[in-house]
């Protein structure tokens, strides 16, 4: 049996604690954060030896720091991929830099003047979208319409920039892609392994909404993915070279344009519905490997 450390106590680990668990993997939360941890040996909540491998990196970097010297077990995703895939604008550079299509975008690094504000935003036609470079979930993600929009929206990121243990001062200036359907494409290992599409309610779309983010109310929905768009998201996965990870992709409405949005290298796990047959085998093979690497 394989001991499997998980850091986060939610829908994924309630998920694949039991079908691991007949694969020969022991699934067990582990907390990191929200609590006290005593760091001394004889009093630390776990310990080296106690765990084989563990599952992806903590999202709370000085956590995740303590939990891997207390832990001392290889990550299947460790904390480079964290960092990778949560840097936005670093991805699509990665990407770009690979001929993977993205979509048109600039980074801005607070804080710089009004007039190169206004020219990244006349870089698009308008509407644009507004993105904080480092969050999750669609938080903080905004359509703007005209410049005095645009610069409004700035005006609120420079006031949460100018606190100063505020880590991340760059946000991205992003074109938008009307009526995209939008995919995320799980990849494990450097194979395809399933995908849904995230779509929003009818009404909600009539209303003007347009993230389709499952935080948001977006459902997500099995789908039989095109073969290129797996090819697709399996090169993002090589390029990154992130062992577990989320892809997602929009497609313009005509299916002309097919573009690698973001990335997440702590994706949650669905129901096992909206995999390929043989998933858990999969996830159980890659965990042993892991576990047999440290």
């Amino acid at each position: 049996m394989v001991d499997l450390a998980v850091v986060t106590n939610a829908e994924t680990f309630e998920r694949m604690r039991a079908p691991l668990g007949e694969r020969g993997v022991s699934v067990q939360h582990v907390q990191v954060d929200e609590r006290t941890l005593p760091l001394s040996p004889a009093d630390a909540p776990f310990a080296p030896g106690d765990f084989d491998v563990g599952f992806v990196y903590p999202s709370r970097l000085m956590e995740g720091d303590v939990a891997d010297a207390l832990l001392d077990v290889p990550w299947m995703n460790g904390r480079d991929a964290i960092l990778t895939s949560r840097n936005k604008a670093g991805v699509l550079a990665r990407l770009g830099q690979a001929g993977i299509p993205v979509p048109e975008s600039v980074m801005v690094s607070n804080p710089v003047d009004e007039s190169e504000l206004a020219d990244a935003f006349e870089h698009f036609d308008a509407p644009v979208v507004l993105k904080p470079n480092s969050t999750t979930r669609g938080v903080g993600v905004a359509k703007v319409g005209d410049l005095d929009s645009f610069l409004g929206v700035t005006d609120y990121l420079d006031l949460v920039h100018d606190y100063r243990a505020t880590g991340d001062r760059s946000f991205l200036v992003q074109e938008y892609v009307p009526d995209a359907r939008d995919y995320r494409v799980m990849v494990l290992d450097g194979e395809y392994v399933g995908a849904v599409e995230r779509r929003l309610p009818e009404p909600d779309r009539e209303a003007g909404r347009w993230k389709h983010n499952v935080h948001r109310g977006a459902t997500a929905t099995p789908v039989d993915l095109d073969a290129e768009y797996r090819r697709l998201a399996e090169s993002v996965a090589d390029a990154l070279d992130i062992t577990f990870l989320g892809v997602d992709l929009l497609v313009d409405e005509d299916g002309g344009r097919v573009l690698v949005n973001e990335t997440n290298a702590r994706p949650t796990i669905d129901d096992a519905d909206k995999y390929e047959p043989g998933f858990y085998d999969r996830l159980a093979d890659v965990i042993r490997t892991t576990a047999e690497s440290g």
